[in-house]
């Protein structure tokens, strides 16, 4: 790193609180612990030029789970447990919109769909079966006691799908570009230190401090640790985190695009959206689990080929398109849904596990991140 006298003491030198990751839970933790230690020198250290996990990867989705993801969940989760997802999810959506404003964020509520191929007209069947129960349990949690689920008539033209469509009042839209946009400068304001290409390699702990490694050549000292990485959370951590690459495309612009709206199909393992009168479409990795259980960004022909099918086969059968971009983002997922925030080490703590709901919690798993850094 070839780091002068100058540097190393104005940016690494008695650093009360080091945070790995600068995507949403990072800096959510950065500004709550601002909150509680006006004075406090807070540096958040990132490895890429931008937020590299998922926060600035995502498709955006301002949800809470879809129905069948929902009944997926009891599978392994209690009623109450179940339950407790949601309420976090929710409040953590509601968090976000306080925090940054539904402006800075370009939140839409367009509301979401849930889509049925064929070839899943039995999961359809147990969906609708299932709709009034749900409904009753998710009762509580949202404004007026409404319905969150109800049944549509796939008023968008798609193609091969049953045309009952479930439709979540309840779900909107973000722009991740602009959410982390408005973090940063937030963190800015509060004088917050982000430093980028910084990756810890590694950490190690003692009574007295906690010394980190620094793109494998420098090693500092710093008071404690917050591990914010959640898809590279592997790399530093051992506990049930791994990565889960997701690979998303988005089309050009097209003309008189009326879809609009929020769009999940197979049990959530694809989901598309309208942005910019483009369609922004992901998943794909129940395909090939093991190749994307990865934290290296990257696409593969298998995906983007299905991906691709997709759109022309079933959300844009008459309609041309052309690819503008592709990419991938790294989820931290496990055999739970419920993340992990705990101290690890002594002076060091982790906020990962987010399941692929990151915009939804994020913003709270920071807050949680900080409260427990700060209650030793």
């Amino acid at each position: 790193m070839n780091l002068s006298y100058w540097e190393r003491k104005t940016w690494l030198t008695e650093i009360d609180f080091a945070i790995i990751g600068s995507g949403i839970v990072g800096l959510n933790c950065a500004l709550s612990l601002r909150k509680e230690f006006p004075k406090a020198k807070i540096v958040v250290f990132e490895k890429g030029i931008l937020p590299s996990g998922a926060s600035t990867k995502n498709a955006g989705f301002a949800c809470f789970g879809s129905l069948s993801e929902l009944l997926e969940d009891f599978k392994t989760h209690s009623e109450q447990e179940v339950i407790q997802l949601v309420k976090e999810r929710v409040d953590g959506l509601q968090m976000l919109k306080t925090t940054l404003g539904v402006d800075q964020i370009a939140h839409k509520s367009l509301g979401g769909y849930e889509l049925f191929t064929k070839e899943n007209t039995l999961l359809m069947e147990e969906c609708l079966d299932k709709l009034p129960y749900i409904n009753g349990l998710l009762k509580p949690i949202f404004p007026k006691n409404s319905a969150v689920f109800s049944v549509k008539k796939d008023p968008f033209g798609f193609q091969n799908i049953n045309e009952n469509l479930i439709f979540n009042q309840f779900e909107g839209q973000i722009d991740t570009g602009k959410m982390m946009l408005g973090l940063l400068q937030k963190v800015s304001e509060k004088k917050i230190l982000v430093l980028n290409s910084v990756e810890v390699t590694s950490i190690t702990s003692n009574e007295k401090h906690v010394e980190m490694e620094l793109n494998k050549t420098e090693k500092i000292s710093v008071k404690k640790v917050c591990i914010a990485t959640n898809g590279f959370a592997k790399k530093l951590l051992k506990e049930d985190v791994t990565p889960a690459r997701a690979q998303v495309l988005v089309t050009k612009p097209i003309k008189n695009l009326k879809i609009k709206g929020t769009f999940h199909l197979d049990k959530g393992y694809y989901y598309f959206r309208n942005i910019d009168n483009r369609i922004l479409l992901g998943g794909g990795r129940n395909l090939d689990f093991k190749t994307e259980e990865t934290s290296e960004l990257g696409l593969t022909e298998l995906i983007q080929n299905k991906l691709e099918h997709i759109l022309k086969d079933t959300i844009l059968p008459h309609t041309p398109f052309e690819i503008d971009q592709r990419w991938s983002g790294i989820m931290g997922v496990g055999g739970q849904k419920k993340p992990i925030i705990k101290e690890i080490q002594t002076n060091i703590y982790c906020g990962v596990r987010l399941g692929g709901m990151g915009v939804a919690i994020g913003s709270s798993i920071g807050k949680q991140l900080a409260a427990i850094t700060t209650n030793k």
